[in-house]
């Protein structure tokens, strides 16, 4: 299986889960939104798989700094692609791809099982 997560390297849940593959000896691959972007191919199976609901923190610090028309466009799947893809910091993270299943947010319980497959 072929691990990815996604997220900016600098987010201290980011850093928690890239500790926790690397203490757990799981390998995986990583990949910046900032350096990287955001790949509009994964954004719709992301979306697909998880919700675009899940994928769009409203609680961070780029939600809060946008303004009222740009967080008033996220009514539906393409108003949140286009907000991810212009503000990937707007994307909760971690996300992970675990093969042919993607999560969002760190859980270390819900990790030991994947990996372990």
């Amino acid at each position: 299986m072929s691990i990815v997560l996604y997220g900016i390297p600098n987010c201290e849940t980011v850093k928690k889960a890239r500790a926790w593959l690397t203490g757990n000896g799981v390998a995986y691959q990583f990949h910046d939104f900032r350096k990287q972007g955001v790949p509009a191919e994964r954004l719709d199976e992301w979306i697909a798989q998880c919700g675009w609901e899940r994928l769009v923190n409203r609680q961070g610090t780029t939600w809060r700094k946008l303004d009222t028309k740009e967080q008033g466009g996220v009514i539906d799947a393409p108003g949140a692609k286009a907000l991810m893809q212009a503000h990937p910091s707007v994307i909760k993270r971690p996300v992970v791809e675990w093969g042919d299943q993607t999560t969002v947010g760190f859980h270390p319980a819900d990790w030991a099982l994947r990996a372990r497959r």
